[in-house]
């Protein structure tokens, strides 16, 4: 299709004032949890992005009722008749995303029965779905593998367990939880993922009934109960959206107010962004982002679970590294195939190399495997437009960033896919002063 192509005009600075809403590493999962409740949910601060979309459209294929409150950005989730879906009608549904395997555990309590399509999501690295098959037979699921997809049954109840994650994966830990709130006994997660978004679940399911604790050793403890409710919440703002548009304000010397960021969320980021030489104001409704003037400064990173530095601030942080004065070292640990976006800036004029060492910092999972998981930037570099086919949501923002940042004209390919996670970001663009364009844009200018 022509409009999955962007034409984008570089080398001005983005200026204005964008808006940032719920966290999309949590509106489809709180969604998802609407299904274990016994009455309707409200969910608010909910973003207009694609997988939002994907979850709703799941979600009244089981016949959940899903409409729009009266509140912009809020809907009301009504479980009350829950039922099968047709097979082809979910994969059809699904599509490429990865959220109906958090459909799993509460289908299991709700049907006693489960279908999950082949899954895609982004290229980034592995994220083995048989570990949540795994965890779901731990619970007492009996899982069936066909060509089309992964049948699940629940012959009875099921179970608490005990469950030691060998990394602190989000996913699973998401999966865990949907399914322990309702199992007979206690449920015992260590190494647990403890990212806001994951928090902000556990707030959700406990508004509907559940018992939960967490421990500070990463450790979850959660007791099954017989029944839950509904829930009335207003999700976390979107901390991953907010830094990619703090770092196009740097890669661009523009200046940004992110309303609706939180500074609690995002302090991680926020020391990085002061190293490098950004600068940043927090009110009460969101922050700042600004580059003073002068030279960025070059540093070394690692990426790292919560409370680390997250893996998806590190591609929109690298292209405005690029801009940065001497030699940035990245050491990614969290997916091993994060950093094959740097090629495509390679070839608008950075200097990105890429090594299978751990560079500058602690000796990782990936280390001792081939990937090529660190980099060294060098900089600044000028960098020139380009063709750009984006690879993964925060590679394609990372694209925007550096088209928007670069002198001339890019012809960035594959836009669709940032609207997974970006609401509105071609209007959000506009309304900093971006010069975009899509092809059938362009076409009416030339018939004009």
């Amino acid at each position: 299709m022509t409009d999955d192509v962007l034409l984008v005009h570089g080398g001005n600075p983005l200026e204005g004032e964008i808006r940032v809403r719920g966290a999309k590493n949590l509106v489809p999962k709180a969604m998802v949890a609407a299904l274990l409740g016994q009455g309707p949910s409200r969910l608010r601060n909910v973003p207009d992005i694609r997988d939002v979309k994907v979850v709703r459209g799941l979600l009244q294929l089981h016949g959940v009722t899903v409409r729009s409150g009266e509140e912009e950005g809020e809907l009301i989730l009504d479980p009350s008749h829950v039922e099968s879906a047709n097979v082809a009608d979910i994969d059809a549904h699904a599509g490429s995303s990865r959220i109906p395997i958090l459909f799993c555990g509460p289908l299991l309590h709700r049907l006693g029965h489960a279908f999950i399509p082949g899954l895609g999501g982004c290229d980034i690295g592995g994220r083995p779905v048989d570990f949540h098959f795994e965890v779901l037979r731990q619970f007492g699921a009996t899982i069936e593998k066909h060509p089309q997809g992964t049948y699940l049954v629940a012959a009875q109840r099921l179970r608490g367990t005990k469950i030691e994650l060998p990394y602190p994966s989000v996913g699973a830990t998401e999966q865990v939880l949907l399914t322990a709130v309702l199992a007979e006994g206690d449920t015992e997660l260590r190494n647990a993922a403890i990212e806001p978004e994951i928090v902000d679940l556990i707030c959700v399911l406990q508004k509907m009934g559940a018992i939960i604790s967490m421990g500070t050793d990463r450790t979850i403890l959660i007791t099954g109960v017989d029944e839950l409710g509904g829930y009335n919440h207003r999700a976390l703002p979107d901390r991953l959206e907010a830094a990619s548009w703090a770092c196009a304000a740097l890669a661009t010397k523009g200046d940004i107010y992110v309303r609706g960021a939180r500074q609690l969320e995002m302090m991680t980021f926020l020391n990085t962004f002061r190293k490098v030489g950004g600068a940043f104001a927090v009110d009460d409704e969101g922050i700042r982002f600004w580059h003073p003037g002068g030279e960025l400064n070059a540093i070394a990173l690692e990426t790292d679970v919560h409370p680390g530095f997250q893996t998806d601030w590190q591609q929109p942080l690298v292209v405005a590294l690029t801009q940065a004065a001497g030699l940035s070292i990245v050491h990614e640990t969290v997916y091993e195939s994060r950093l094959g976006f740097t090629s495509a800036l390679n070839q608008m004029g950075a200097h990105i190399q890429l090594y299978r060492e751990c560079l500058g910092g602690t000796p990782c999972r990936f280390g001792q495997r081939n990937f090529l998981h660190s980099a060294v930037v060098s900089g600044p570099s000028k960098l020139l437009g380009g063709e750009l086919v984006i690879p993964d949501l925060r590679g394609g923002f990372s694209y925007l960033i550096a088209a928007l940042a670069a002198e001339g004209t890019s012809t960035v390919h594959g836009i669709s896919l940032i609207n997974r996670g970006y609401e509105n970001f071609l209007e959000k663009l506009r309304a900093l002063g971006a010069h975009v364009q899509l092809p059938s844009e362009q076409e009416m200018l030339a018939t004009v």
